[in-house]
């Protein structure tokens, strides 16, 4: 790695450090919508427990998320999305014909 790459990366790390502190503002913000995943689950017409098997959660997990207790994040994010915009894709892909 080359003298300038490493100098960027240690003051993209330094940046990030004082972003996450509060110290600075960081210069971009995505936000996206929070999922309503009890509707996304009954749109496609799924138990809380059909629907957690599919996505690869505990049904807790699903329950605190669609009570609000708790958010998805990450990856699950993602997975719920790819369901709520193609239910019949996501499902055909995961199980094939078992779901």
């Amino acid at each position: 790695m080359k003298d300038e790459h490493f100098n960027e990366l240690i003051a993209s790390i330094k940046e990030a450090g004082k972003i996450k502190r509060g110290e600075i503002e960081a210069s971009r913000i995505h936000e996206f919508p929070e999922p309503n995943i009890k509707a996304i689950r009954e749109s496609i017409g799924f138990s809380q427990s059909k629907f957690a098997a599919l996505i690869g959660v505990n049904i807790r997990t699903l329950q605190n998320w669609e009570q609000g207790h708790r958010h998805p994040t990450g990856p699950a994010k993602v997975l719920l999305r790819l369901v709520q915009a193609d239910p019949n894709s996501v499902v055909k892909n995961l199980y094939g014909s078992h779901a």
